[in-house]
């Protein structure tokens, strides 16, 4: 890896990649730094170790998510790209350094296509207009391609043959979908949705697993670094012959499904159940299972995580060996940490997309005499301040 620097026309109004002009093997001398200062506390109180930043061989074209707001441009014009830092205007983007080449393009057409059937681009300001946002999903080991079209209101005019001017010009496209939110909201998802074109979904691959990928499903937007993260989840796991995994937070499954293969490959039969909230995410996960043959190994369960353990502990029903947690950035709470102790497992892996506040939950871990072993640490966004982790807790000391 060598102290080579990238460059982007808009990057000094984009602020997307803050650290772009720093030599990337700096940048990940900037975060273990940073990350050696934030864990410090459990350095000294639990033992923990602290393992080196994993970073990418090359630190371009990651970004499988590609998205762009959308505004009225001078003569009927449909202005596509980035918000300026720290404000809602508009800096026009035609290849992004960080992103899959094809979305841009994809993003640019819709574009040009929304001028020539004279489909108005959304007003923030005063909340009309039609087209408001775009999301296009790329494979990272498939050549499938999901594009979403958000609209203000559920009348999208000419939306088959904008779909079949998008494909024809776009082949790649897998599914084209309307997404509709009318809220007056940063959030770019709305919740209802309807299929445009093709199936109404990709799909993708992490560690050999294959996953179904919807219009609203969360799906990590830098899938080569997120088989790292999971590969070091599940080394952390060491799931063993006839052990029973809960996959908390589980989303669409990805983990434990991913986890739940690795075990069979190295002829383990274990057990993972997954508890996740929303029920499309645990029909998809149920699906996903499916697709990979891991039915009889994995079972998931719509329910609140928190009453879902207690109620196990409370009833007295089998246990689980080890915790897998993967909460989103605001991190988990001192209710659920009680009851995945309470529920005596072996080890806890918790995943984390925020350093700080998986760091407040340490603490609270150790008012129930758990206490991290490791923390191995993973460059999910190059060119940022970002790091996600993966740290092992345990019981003993």
């Amino acid at each position: 890896m060598g102290f080579r620097t990238y460059t982007c026309p808009i990057s000094r109004r984009c602020g997307g990649c803050e650290w772009l002009a720093v030599p990337y093997p700096i940048q990940l001398r900037r975060k273990q730094e940073a990350m050696e200062e934030l864990f410090s506390p459990a350095v000294e109180k639990d033992g923990c170790e602290l393992g080196r930043v994993h970073g990418m061989e090359e630190p371009v074209r990651f970004r499988h998510k590609m998205a762009s707001p959308f505004a009225p441009g001078a003569k009927g014009r449909v202005r596509a790209g980035f918000y300026e830092a720290g404000s809602h205007r508009i800096v026009a983007c035609h290849d992004c350094l960080v992103e899959d080449p094809c979305g841009r393009a994809i993003i640019d057409d819709l574009a040009r296509a929304a001028e020539r059937l004279h489909i108005p681009a959304y007003r923030e300001d005063q909340g009309t207009g039609v087209l408001r946002n775009a999301v296009v999903r790329s494979g990272y080991a498939t050549d499938e391609v999901l594009l979403t079209i958000v609209t203000n209101g559920s009348q999208l005019p000419h939306a088959s043959r904008l779909a079949r001017m998008l494909k024809e010009a776009h082949p790649e496209l897998t599914s084209i979908v309307q997404n509709v939110n009318q809220r007056r909201t940063n959030a770019i998802l709305g919740r209802d949705c309807v299929t445009l074109l093709g199936p109404g979904v990709m799909h993708d691959k992490l560690l050999g697993c294959r996953f179904e990928v919807g219009p609203t499903s969360f799906y990590q937007t830098n899938p080569a670094q997120t088989e790292v993260l999971y590969s070091l989840a599940i080394d952390a796991a060491e799931l063993r012959a006839g052990e029973r995994m809960l996959d908390a937070y589980c989303g669409t499954g990805s983990i434990g499904i991913c986890a739940a293969r690795a075990a069979q490959e190295n002829g383990r039969d274990v057990r993972v159940v997954g508890v996740e909230q929303v029920a499309g995410a645990v029909d998809c996960a149920r699906r996903n299972a499916g697709e990979n043959d891991l039915s009889a190994s994995c079972d998931f369960v719509r329910a609140d995580a928190t009453k879902y353990m207690r109620r196990l502990r409370e009833r007295g029903g089998e246990g689980f060996d080890v915790v897998m947690m993967d909460p989103p950035r605001a991190g988990s709470t001192p209710e659920f940490i009680a009851a995945a102790c309470a529920l005596e497992p072996r080890a806890v892996v918790y995943v984390s997309c925020n350093p700080q506040t998986q760091l407040r939950d340490l603490g609270e871990f150790r008012r129930h005499g758990w206490h991290a072993r490791r923390i191995e640490l993973v460059d999910m966004f190059p060119h940022t301040k970002h790091v996600e982790t993966v740290c092992l807790l345990s019981h003993e000391r």
